[in-house]
C-alpha cells in the first residue's frame, strides 16, 4: 500500500509501528516545536509594550498571554485551514505525488521551528508567518520545481517588510504626538486627561473589538457583516469611553496640585487600557497564527485520510490543542528574550508610548483586514515602537539594536527556504522507504 494512502485510523489502530504512525507522531512533535517557536517569538507583539512601559510585570504578561493566547488559539482556532499556508504553492502541483507534500510539510514545520529556536534565543523579533513561508518555499522550489511557486505572491509578502513598519510608525507617531500635545505637556495634565482621555478610550474599544472579529473570531462562522462589525465597535467604544469618563472624574476629584504626580497618574490610566489591548491582541494573535504549526499538520492528516490534496483540510480539535499548549509553553520558558527586545531595548517606553505603540499596531493589523493588505504583526509592533520613538526624539531610539532586528527580517525567508531543503530531503530519503 503506498505510503499516501494509508489511513489515520488504520494507522493508530495497528500495534505495529507503521508508516502512518511514525508520521503522525513526527508531525505532532513538529508541530508542538513550531508552536512553540510561535510562543516565543511571536507572543511579543502583543506584550512587549505593556511590559517595557510596566504595566505589566514578565510574569504578568506570560500568565494573561497564556490565557488569552491558549483561548485564541483553541476556541478560535478554525475547523478549516489552508492546505499551503498564503496560497505561495498550487495544491494540484502535489496531486500526482502528495507523498511529496507531506515530506515538504514535515521540512517546514521542522526548519520554521528551528529558525524560531535560534531567532528567541538571540531575542530578534522575526515573523513566524514569514519562517514558514520561507519554509514551504524552499522546499517547493527545489523539491517540486520553481513554477509550482507562486512567485508574486512571494515578493508581495515580502514588501511587508516596508509596509507593515511605515503603516504602524506613522500612525503611532500621530498618536503619541496627539496624546503629547493634548495631555501631557497642557497646563493642567488631570484636567486635559478628563477632556480627551475618553476619545482614546473610545479607540481602544473600537480597535479591540475590530480586531477580535477580523483577526479572532473570523474562523468560527459568526457570521458578522463588515458593517455590523463597526457598529457593533462603535456601540463597544462608546460604552467604554463612558466608562472611562465616569473613572475620570473620580480622579479628578482626588487630584494632587503638583505637576509630577499628576503626570504619574495620567500615566496609569494609559497603563491600565494597556493590558485591555495586550489581551484582545493575544487573543487575536492566538487564534490567526497558531495555523502556522496546525497547517502542515493539518495538510499531512489530510493526505493520510484520502490520499489527495486539497485546498482545505479539516483540524481535528487535538490538533489544535496541541497547537495552543505549544505556543502557551514557548511562550513560558523563552518569550521573556524577545519581550525583552521589544519592549525595552528599542526605546525606553513609558505607558502612554507603549500605548501609543500598542494601539497603532492593532489599527494598522485592523486596516490590513479590511483592505487585504498583506502584512507582518512582528514588523507592525516594531515600527509602531519607532514611530514613537521618532515622535520623542530620534536620540531616544537605540539604531544598533535596529539594525540587528532589520537583518533577522531579511534572514528569515533565506534561512527558512535553506533549513527546509535540507530536511525535505533527509525525509524524502529515509520515510520513502516505509511506505
Amino acid at each position: 500500500m503506498p505510503l499516501f494512502s494509508l489511513r489515520i485510523s488504520e494507522a493508530l489502530s495497528n500495534n505495529n509501528m507503521d508508516p502512518g504512525t511514525i508520521i503522525i507522531l513526527l508531525a505532532a512533535a513538529f508541530c508542538v516545536f513550531m508552536a512553540w517557536g510561535i510562543g516565543a517569538n511571536d507572543v511579543a507583539n502583543a506584550m512587549a509594550t505593556s511590559v517595557g512601559s510596566r504595566a505589566l510585570s514578565l510574569k504578568q504578561a506570560v500568565f494573561l498571554a497564556a490565557i488569552f493566547e491558549f483561548l485564541g488559539a483553541y476556541l478560535a482556532g478554525g475547523q478549516v485551514t489552508a492546505t499551503i499556508r498564503k496560497g505561495i504553492v498550487a495544491a494540484d502541483s502535489f496531486s500526482a505525488t502528495p507523498d511529496l507534500l507531506i515530506y515538504g510539510m514535515l521540512a517546514s514545520l521542522l526548519a520554521a521551528g528551528c529558525w524560531l529556536a535560534i531567532a528567541s534565543y538571540n531575542g530578534w523579533p522575526v515573523s513566524t508567518t514569514h519562517s514558514i513561508v520561507g519554509a514551504v518555499v524552499g522546499f517547493a522550489a527545489v523539491g517540486v520545481g520553481p513554477e509550482s511557486v507562486n512567485w508574486a505572491k512571494v515578493v508581495m509578502i515580502a514588501t511587508t517588510w516596508v509596509t507593515s513598519p511605515l503603516m504602524a510608525g506613522i500612525i503611532s507617531y500621530l498618536i503619541y504626538r496627539s496624546i503629547n500635545w493634548l495631555v501631557l505637556e497642557s497646563a493642567d495634565p488631570i484636567k486635559s486627561a478628563v477632556r480627551y482621555c475618553p476619545f482614546y478610550l473610545f479607540l481602544v474599544g473600537f480597535v479591540l473589538v475590530l480586531v477580535t472579529i477580523k483577526k479572532g473570531l473570523k474562523h468560527i462562522g459568526l457570521g458578522v457583516s463588515d458593517g455590523q462589525g463597526i457598529v457593533m465597535a462603535v456601540f463597544i467604544g462608546v460604552i467604554v469611553a463612558l466608562l472611562g469618563a465616569m473613572l475620570l472624574r473620580r480622579v479628578n476629584l482626588t487630584a494632587k496640585t503638583d505637576q509630577a504626580e499628576s503626570l504619574s497618574g495620567v500615566e496609569k490610566i494609559f497603563a491600565l487600557s494597556m493590558i485591555f489591548t495586550a489581551s484582545g491582541m493575544a487573543f487575536a494573535h492566538g487564534s490567526n497564527d497558531v495555523a502556522n504549526a496546525v497547517g502542515p499538520m493539518a495538510a499531512i492528516v489530510g493526505v493520510l485520510q484520502s490520499g489527495q490534496v486539497g485546498q482545505t483540510a479539516s483540524l481535528p480539535h487535538w490538533v489544535l490543542l496541541i497547537g495552543a499548549l505549544g505556543i502557551v509553553l514557548g511562550l513560558a520558558t523563552y518569550g521573556y528574550r524577545v519581550i525583552s527586545t521589544v519592549g525595552n531595548k528599542v526605546i525606553d517606553l513609558s505607558p502612554s508610548r507603549g500605548f501609543s505603540a500598542e494601539i497603532a499596531a492593532a489599527i494598522t493589523v485592523v486596516l490590513a483586514s479590511y483592505t487585504g493588505v498583506p502584512i507582518s504583526t512582528t514588523h507592525t509592533l516594531v515600527g509602531a515602537i519607532l514611530g514613537v520613538g521618532f515622535a520623542c526624539a530620534q536620540s531616544s531610539v537605540d539604531f544598533s539594536v535596529v539594525k540587528q532586528i532589520i537583518v533577522s527580517w531579511l534572514v528569515t525567508l533565506p534561512a527558512g527556504a535553506a533549513l527546509s531543503i535540507t530536511f525535505f530531503f533527509i525525509f524524502k530519503n529515509t520515510l520513502s522507504g516505509l511506505g
